[in-house]
């Protein structure tokens, strides 16, 4: 078999018009919501365009021209010598997310910090010897911080909470950012882009690279649809918790690198606006 009868058909505007709109209409609605106009977008766009076409779509060995920008991105060459050269987005996570992150996995994974059915114990603020303290953990990760320091910035964002005995108990909070908690934004764009990422480079590739699927049923009541949202939360909470520990354990043994994997779950429930909620009217 002649192998170029393998590769996937060319892409075009027109197959992505349709996916596009979709996908972009939430995102609309969240910009309107959020307060960002059409205007502050299409500059946003307009960057990305430039950014992209200048970083991703270099000709080996070959400097990247403003014309040949141009001619990817259909943006004038006055505007692509003006936008050009601010750099590649930033992608660094937040020093105190990293860290955060870091330490609520290992109390989720660690043997020594949960139960035997894997939830994460509540903790002491400090234990003698060996025994696991909120000390410990914190210690375990890092020890530039001190423990009593993040300790008061996770009460101050609701991620713990202390229990009658004085123990340490990680709140649910400390799965999901919630209010004016700003990891949910760096969240949103993390992971929306891994997802987009996943599913662009199997439209894009011969046969699908990455894991991408969903269980899916049209036409359901409201109390159905509703049940199975809770029990897929349930399932998708097991997964999350078993990958992390595989993970954190494996972790221990690797030597590092530049490598990143990111393993999410997404659950959407849509229902009509007039749906009354459990036990009202009907």
């Amino acid at each position: 078999m002649n192998p170029k009868s393998r590769l996937p058909a060319p892409l075009t505007a027109a197959q992505l018009h349709a996916p596009l709109a979709r996908l972009l209409r939430p995102l609309v609605r969240l910009c309107i919501r959020s307060g960002m106009t059409f205007p502050a977008l299409a500059q946003l766009l307009r960057e990305l365009f430039v950014n992209v076409a200048e970083h991703d779509f270099a000709l080996d060995g070959k400097p990247q021209t403003d014309s040949r920008v141009s001619l990817l991105t259909g943006i004038h060459r006055k505007e692509v010598a003006r936008l050009r050269g601010a750099g590649a987005p930033v992608n660094v996570v937040p020093t105190t997310l990293s860290r955060t992150s870091a330490i609520i996995a290992h109390w989720l994974a660690a043997p020594e910090f949960t139960d035997p059915r894997g939830d994460p114990l509540p903790l002491p603020r400090t234990a003698e010897g060996d025994a696991p303290s909120f000390e410990a953990l914190v210690s375990t990760i890092t020890k530039d911080v001190r423990p009593r320091a993040v300790l008061d910035e996770w009460l101050d964002r609701n991620l713990v909470s202390i229990d009658a005995d004085d123990n340490i108990v990680l709140t649910d909070t400390g799965f999901v950012p919630r209010g004016d908690d700003d990891r949910k934004w760096y969240y949103l764009g993390r992971n929306l882009h891994d997802h987009i990422a996943a599913a662009a480079a199997n439209v894009s590739e011969p046969a699908p690279r990455f894991m991408e699927r969903a269980v899916h049923y049209d036409g359901l009541s409201p109390k159905l649809a509703r049940r199975l949202e809770a029990r897929s939360r349930e399932l998708a909470m097991e997964a999350l918790k078993t990958a992390n520990r595989e993970a954190n354990r494996a972790l221990a043994k690797d030597k590092g690198g530049d490598a990143r994997w990111n393993f999410g779950v997404y659950i959407y429930l849509e229902e009509p606006k007039d749906t009354p909620e459990e036990g009202g009217p009907s």
